[in-house]
C-alpha cells in the first residue's frame, strides 16, 4: 500500500502541481466552451442567413393561387432546392404532396420535433447522423401580401455539415491540451524552485539544530530579510546563545564538583592510610580487650575499611569524570585472571568458575579485575550462594556472566542498579559497600567498548558483560 508523501518538499511540489493542473483544466474548459459556442453560433447565423436569403428570392407562385397562376411543380421545387444547395449540404423541399430531396439525406432524417416546429417558424437543430454532426435549418415559406405575411404550405429543410467546425474544435482541443501540459510543466518547475528556496532556510535550521545536538554550541545562522523565516532564524540564534551560556555554566559547576571530589578524596587518603595502619594494630589486640571495648574496636575497624573503600571508589570515579581513565591492553588468559581475582580477595571457596583454560582476550588486566571483583563482590554481599562465574568466547568478543541464587533485585530497582550510590531497598541504606561498585564496573566495561546488563533469575540475579575483540 502506497503511503502519502510526508515531506514538506513533496507536499509543496504536489500542491503547486495540483493548482497548475486545476487552473489549466479550468481555463481550457472555459476557453473551449466559449470557442465552441462562438463557432456554433456563427455556423447557425450563416446557415439561417443563407436559407432566409434564398427563400426571399422565390418567384414562382405558392400558397393561395391567384387567377392565372399555376401551382408550383417538381421543377420549381428542384429549382428552390438547387438554390439552397451548397458544398456538402443536403436539401429537402416539401409542398403539399410533392417532395424533393437533393443530397444523401431524406425527409426521414428530419426530426419529428423539428418538422412540427417548422410550421410557421424558422427553426434550427443539431443532430448526429451516421457519426457526423449536422445543423438542420427548417422553415415554412411566407408570401408577402402587402404588409401581412401569408403562410404557404411550402417547407424547406437544409442540412449544413459542421465538419469544419468540428475540425476547428478538435484542433483547439489539441492546442489547449498542449498549452495545459506546458502550464503544468512550468508549474512543476516553479514548484521545485520555490520549494528549494522555501526549504533552504529550513534545512539550514535542521543542520544547525543537529550541530547543537552534537555539542557544537557556538553554531549560529546568518539572518537574511525580515520575513517569518528570518524571525525564526533569529529566535534560533537567541536560543542557541542562551543554551551555550547555560551549558557553559553547568560545565563549570560540574568541573568544580569533580575537582572538589577528587581533592577531598586525595586529602582523605593520607589520614585514612594512617588510620588503617593503626587499625591493623588494634585488630591484633581486639581479642584481648574487654568484650564491649573489643566490639567497639571491631566496629571502628569495619568503618575505617568502608571509608577506605569509598575513598578509592571516589578517586576512580573522578578519573572517569575527568576523562583521564585509559586502557593498557594486554593478552590475558581469562580463566587465570578470574581465579587470581577471587584468590586475592579470599573468595575462591565461595565462587564456582566455569571458563575454558585456553580462553584469551585482549584486555586491560587491572580494569578487568575491577569488573569481576565488583560484580562478584555484589553477588556475595547482596545475593545468595551458590555464586557462579562463567566466561566464553563469542564471534565478536568475550562474554562473562556472574550469577547468584539469592532473593534477587526488585523489578523496579533493575533499571537503577548501575546508578551511583543507588541501593535497592531501605534495608540496604547502611549495608556494607559504597554504592559505587556497579557504577565503576559499568564505566570500565564502557571504557573497553563493551556492554553490561542485569536480568532477574528464578532465583537470583544474572549480570552479563560483553567485551569486544580489540
Amino acid at each position: 500500500m502506497l503511503r502519502p508523501p510526508t515531506g514538506l518538499r513533496a507536499r509543496l511540489v504536489i500542491t503547486f502541481t495540483l493548482v497548475g493542473v486545476l487552473a489549466s483544466v479550468l481555463v481550457a474548459t472555459i476557453g473551449f466552451e466559449l470557442a465552441k459556442t462562438a463557432l456554433v453560433q456563427r455556423a447557425e447565423d450563416n446557415a439561417i442567413g443563407v436559407v432566409t436569403r434564398e427563400l426571399d428570392r422565390i418567384t414562382f407562385p405558392i400558397g393561395r393561387l391567384r387567377p392565372g397562376e399555376a401551382a408550383p411543380g417538381s421543377a420549381e421545387l428542384a429549382s428552390l432546392a438547387q438554390a439552397l444547395d451548397g458544398p456538402g449540404r443536403s436539401v429537402m423541399v416539401e409542398y403539399r404532396d410533392l417532395t424533393y430531396s437533393d443530397g444523401p439525406l431524406t425527409m426521414d432524417d428530419v426530426p419529428n420535433e423539428l418538422y412540427g416546429r417548422a410550421k410557421g417558424h424558422l427553426v434550427t437543430q443539431r443532430r448526429v447522423i451516421d457519426n457526423e454532426l449536422w445543423l438542420i435549418v427548417g422553415s415554412e415559406v411566407y408570401r408577402q401580401s402587402g404588409k401581412d405575411a401569408e403562410a404557404t404550405g411550402l417547407r424547406a429543410f437544409v442540412f449544413f455539415p459542421l465538419r469544419a467546425e468540428e475540425n476547428q474544435l478538435s484542433m483547439l482541443r489539441t492546442r489547449l491540451t498542449q498549452g495545459g501540459t506546458a502550464v503544468v510543466l512550468i508549474a512543476l518547475v516553479v514548484a521545485l524552485v520555490s520549494a528549494r528556496q522555501v526549504l533552504l532556510p529550513v534545512r539550514r535550521l535542521s543542520a544547525a539544530a543537529q550541530a547543537l545536538g552534537e555539542g557544537r554550541l557556538d553554531t549560529r545562522l546568518p539572518v537574511h530579510g525580515q520575513d517569518e523565516l528570518a524571525e525564526l532564524t533569529s529566535r534560533f540564534n537567541d536560543a542557541a546563545a542562551a543554551l551555550e551560556l547555560s551549558v557553559s555554566e553547568l560545565r563549570a559547576l560540574e568541573a568544580m564538583s569533580r575537582r572538589f571530589v577528587a581533592d577531598v578524596s586525595h586529602e582523605l587518603r593520607t589520614p585514612v592510610t594512617a588510620m588503617t595502619a593503626v587499625a591493623d594494630m588494634l585488630h591484633e589486640e581486639a581479642d584481648r580487650l574487654p568484650p564491649d571495648t573489643g566490639e567497639a574496636v571491631r566496629l571502628v575497624l569495619r568503618e575505617i575499611e568502608r571509608l577506605r573503600e569509598l575513598i578509592e571508589h571516589l578517586i576512580e570515579i573522578s578519573r572517569f569524570d575527568a576523562g583521564t581513565a585509559t586502557l593498557n591492553l594486554e593478552t590475558v588468559n581469562v580463566a587465570d585472571a578470574v581465579h587470581d581475582c577471587l584468590e586475592v580477595r579470599g573468595w575462591s571457596g565461595e565462587v564456582r568458575v566455569s571458563a575454558p583454560k585456553g580462553l584469551a582476550a585482549n584486555l586491560d588486566p587491572r580494569r578487568f579485575d575491577v569488573i569481576v571483583a565488583n560484580l562478584v563482590g555484589n553477588a556475595l554481599k547482596h545475593g545468595g550462594p551458590p555464586v557462579q562465574v562463567s566466561a566464553r568466547g563469542t564471534e565478536n568478543g568475550l562474554e562473562v556472566k556472574v550469577r547468584d541464587h539469592g532473593k534477587g533485585i526488585p523489578p523496579e530497582a533493575l533499571p537503577h542498579v548501575f546508578d551511583r550510590f543507588y541501593k535497592a531497598g531501605a534495608g540496604r541504606a547502611r549495608s556494607q559497600g559504597s554504592g559505587l561498585g556497579l557504577a565503576i564496573a559499568r564505566a570500565n566495561v564502557h571504557l573497553h567498548g563493551g556492554t553490561v546488563s542485569v536480568r532477574a533469575q528464578d532465583p537470583g540475579t544474572l549480570f552479563t558483560v560483553w567485551l569486544p575483540r580489540a
